[in-house]
């Protein structure tokens, strides 16, 4: 027997998100029939998390028990013939026994994206959400900086997370923006990039984080209302969740297996 670990990358527009649904059209899914096709062996995959309909990723890892002899270095190829143009298994490799996915990640990063220019990307209309309005940037910054750190983020969780504890550890929080498409002579604003580090994630948190820090930058908010709102521990204190589209599962690290995935 054999756990093999793989990331995967995904456009999640068409999907139901990753774990396996009953309209059979989850990430889970594809890659569970894609590897039945290979070796005709029913597996289930398990990985670091879930992520709602919507939600891409670029990291994404799982992994699973096979008695498939395939070498690690072929199943990429194998797979991503196998499976839809927008699903991508880009890393494989035989891993411990014991190693879990879930339960073996220390870290996760997510990257939420605002399109912050006049006009959104045709291209890229799919994981940004556009924003055409002036936004203070820098507050935002400073709102995001206020989560760094050990709190209870019950009012940035879904109000139907069934977690029996909603304390979770972010480890770095903060916005790099690229203004390279921005047009001369225009209030575009460029990309905004968000990205949060933590130990783990509640439902539906990033979403509501980036939800509350647009507040902030509309001037609706101000920066250290974050503070107000994460003692509140109340969801209808922060803003409204942003649109899935814009989130993205950027990395996931282990202890003792590489420092990055």
């Amino acid at each position: 027997m054999r756990n093999i670990c793989m990331k995967v990358s995904y456009d999640g527009t068409n999907y139901s998100g990753f774990q396996t649904q009953p309209d059979g059209n989850a990430i889970q899914d594809y890659l569970e029939k894609a590897i039945e096709m290979l070796t005709g062996e029913k597996v289930k995959i398990h990985a670091s998390g879930r992520t709602d309909a919507g939600v891409h990723a670029v990291g994404q890892v799982f992994h699973f028990h096979t008695e498939s002899q395939i070498p690690a270095e072929r199943w990429g190829l194998a797979l991503n013939s196998r499976l839809p143009k927008d699903i991508m298994v880009t890393e494989a490799r035989d891993v411990p026994l014991d190693f879990h996915s879930r339960r073996s990640a220390k870290r996760k990063t997510y990257r939420y994206t605002i399109n912050a220019n006049q006009y959104p990307d045709l291209f890229r209309r799919n994981t940004e959400l556009h924003h055409y309005g002036k936004l203070n940037v820098e507050a935002m910054a400073e709102g995001l900086r206020h989560l760094i750190g050990t709190h209870d983020f019950t009012s940035f969780a879904s109000r139907h997370s069934t977690k029996p504890s909603h304390i979770r550890t972010v480890y770095d929080a903060h916005i790099d923006r690229d203004q390279s498409m921005c047009r001369p002579g225009t209030r575009d604003q460029g990309l905004i990039h968000i990205y949060i580090t933590g130990n783990g994630f509640l439902q539906h948190m990033v979403r509501i984080i980036v939800g509350t820090l647009l507040e902030v930058g509309k001037g609706r908010k101000k920066p250290e209302d974050i503070v107000t709102i994460l003692e509140a521990k109340d969801r209808m204190k922060a803003g409204p969740t942003a649109e899935s589209k814009g989130l993205m599962l950027w990395n996931v690290e282990y202890e003792n297996f590489d420092a990055k995935y």
